[in-house]
């Protein structure tokens, strides 16, 4: 069984959103209702924090060393060195009970990130697509948007909306970003609801299950594969890092806990790392021009 480790005690209400950063060798993740922007270094051990100065879903690499973030009402891009943010495009704006959530970016440097009700109410979230400063809206009537990914080949896109319990994959078009054929993938057959998740050079999905204690591991084909226990409830993303990309980074978060199940969980909010025994993709990179 793959044992975790606790690299970061960092008690974040709601960690989210962590991906590697070959360049600096350093981890972003976000603290979403804080508004904090993460870079973690393993290899000391410190962790700094940028204030986005609203609540950030997700935060990824842009092609002229940024950061675009998927803040409440939109999108933005951060420099990691000043603090200074440019405004990209608005999503939702008008919808003040509505905040952006998970994020990624495919191969040809699109941002895909979904929305969600502050109460996570059915129907009133979507998922959008940034390109090239410009957003469309490409699926809607979603609760909680949550994990992305890719297949290896690049012909599927997968999705998660959280309450459906399960994995969906779409096929998807690389040269265009268009996506067809939303069907399921793999259904949760645990406790926990799917939330973000990481796709393997393999093309095995690892999902981190909320309320599940664990990431599952399912193969290409939708077959589960096992789980690697969290010593924490509420295991919300992952993403592989490090100089071989072959560790697994997991956060966390303490969300909606009550003061005496937060003592009976004191890890929630933590950021955790083991080695799976797999590798996966580099970081894909927001393409601003």
């Amino acid at each position: 069984m793959t044992q975790v480790e606790l690299v970061l005690d960092a008690k974040a209400e709601l960690g989210e959103g962590p991906c590697w950063l070959a360049d600096r060798t350093r981890l972003v993740w976000v603290d979403i209702t804080s508004g904090r922007v993460h870079l973690f270094d393993p290899a000391t051990g410190e962790d700094r924090w940028v204030d986005a100065g609203q609540p950030v879903g997700a935060a990824v690499p842009a092609d002229d060393g940024r950061l675009v973030l998927a803040v409440k009402d939109g999108f933005t891009l951060l420099d990691l060195d000043t603090g200074r943010q440019e405004r990209v495009a608005d999503v939702e704006r008008d919808v003040s009970t509505n905040r952006m959530n998970d994020g990624k970016c495919d191969s040809a440097g699109r941002f895909w990130a979904g929305t969600m009700g502050d109460r996570a109410e059915p129907g009133v979230g979507a998922l959008y697509r940034l390109e090239g400063g410009v957003v469309e809206r490409v699926i809607g009537d979603i609760t909680i948007s949550n994990g992305l990914g890719w297949s290896p080949d690049d012909r599927l896109m997968y999705y998660i909306d959280s309450p459906q319990g399960r994995v969906d994959v779409l096929d998807f078009d690389a040269a265009t970003g268009a996506i067809a054929n939303r069907r399921p993938f793999a259904t949760i057959e645990r406790p926990g609801l799917p939330d973000g998740m990481a796709v393997d050079a393999d093309g095995g999905l690892w999902v981190a299950l909320w309320g599940g204690s664990c990431v599952a591991h399912y193969l290409p084909d939708g077959t589960a594969a096992g789980e690697i226990p969290v010593p924490a409830l509420q295991v919300s993303s992952c993403c592989f890092g490090g100089p071989d990309l072959g560790d697994l980074y997991i956060t966390t978060a303490w969300q909606g806990r009550t003061p005496e199940q937060r003592t009976e969980d004191p890890l929630a909010g933590g950021l955790f790392r083991c080695r799976p025994g797999v590798a996966g993709a580099p970081t894909r990179v927001y393409r601003t021009g």
